[in-house]
């Protein structure tokens, strides 16, 4: 439990070097009808550019680990790209298929952002992502490499769905497992909608039961989460290959590498 607490700590760390990006998001996303599909690493820092995005964006995506030394996804990439260069993006809904994250971000705007624009504060990263890669590296270099010891495993039948949002700590241990265990999964973004909700589930700024933005994404998440305390907890784990439902990032973690590692 002490190491777990550490890696989060590590996480969060990590977290803070992007400034907050990554935390809040519209409440009301435009959600396409089939799945956008991100191939991609969690510890890469050009990859954490577009997932951040997608949290400001709420959007949920499929993901597909392509950590070094994977063989699973990686060549997949390179069939359909002719390249292994990541992040790696499919948006069936119109057809596209890209790489490069700075053209991957302002395709996002464009097609499910409010005003089609991207934000001066997304328009312009460094061609050297300096301060992301130091938050790799705080972070332990997780989410880099792939676990050796499952290279040969078939996937999951089925894909597994994750809900957290990208600056969550805890949710990005989970993420990092993911990736060394090349588990492709369904990440279901829950953006952080108005000032009620920031803080963590236990201690959030504003006191009291919990109450979301009525008509927003969280309000509809609580029945699928259905705590208790009718609120909002990540990670949440559902697994319908085992019928699995888990909260708490260290018994996810646990699991994930007892079913799969």
């Amino acid at each position: 439990m002490v190491h777990h607490q550490i890696k989060v700590v590590q996480a969060l760390a990590s977290s803070l070097t992007e400034g907050g990006r990554g935390v809040t998001g519209t409440p009301f996303p435009n959600q396409p009808e089939k799945a956008l599909k991100l191939y991609e690493f969690e510890g890469s820092p050009f990859c954490r550019r577009v997932r951040e995005v997608m949290t400001l964006l709420n959007l949920d995506y499929e993901v597909y680990p392509c950590p070094k030394g994977g063989t699973k996804y990686r060549q997949v990439v390179k069939e359909k790209g002719g390249k292994l260069r990541f992040p790696y993006f499919i948006d069936e809904n119109t057809g596209t298929a890209m790489y490069e994250s700075q053209k991957i971000v302002d395709y996002l705007f464009k097609h499910y952002g409010k005003t089609g624009k991207t934000p001066k504060k997304y328009s312009h990263y460094p061609k050297y992502p300096t301060v992301a890669m130091v938050g790799t590296i705080i972070n332990g270099a997780r989410g880099v490499w792939v676990n050796k010891k499952i290279v040969d495993r078939a996937s999951p039948a089925q894909l597994l769905e994750l809900w957290g949002f990208e600056a969550s700590p805890y949710t990005r241990v989970v993420r990092a497992v993911l990736t060394e265990l090349e588990i492709p999964f369904i990440f279901h973004n829950v953006a952080k909608e108005c000032w009620q909700d920031l803080g963590p589930a236990v201690l959030r700024l504003k006191p009291g039961k919990y109450v979301p933005l009525v008509g927003g994404k969280r309000e509809k998440i609580i029945p699928v989460m259905a705590r208790a305390k009718q609120d909002i907890q990540v990670p949440y784990l559902e697994d319908p290959n085992t019928g699995e439902k888990l909260f708490e990032s260290a018994a996810i973690v646990s699991y994930l590498q007892k079913q799969y590692g």
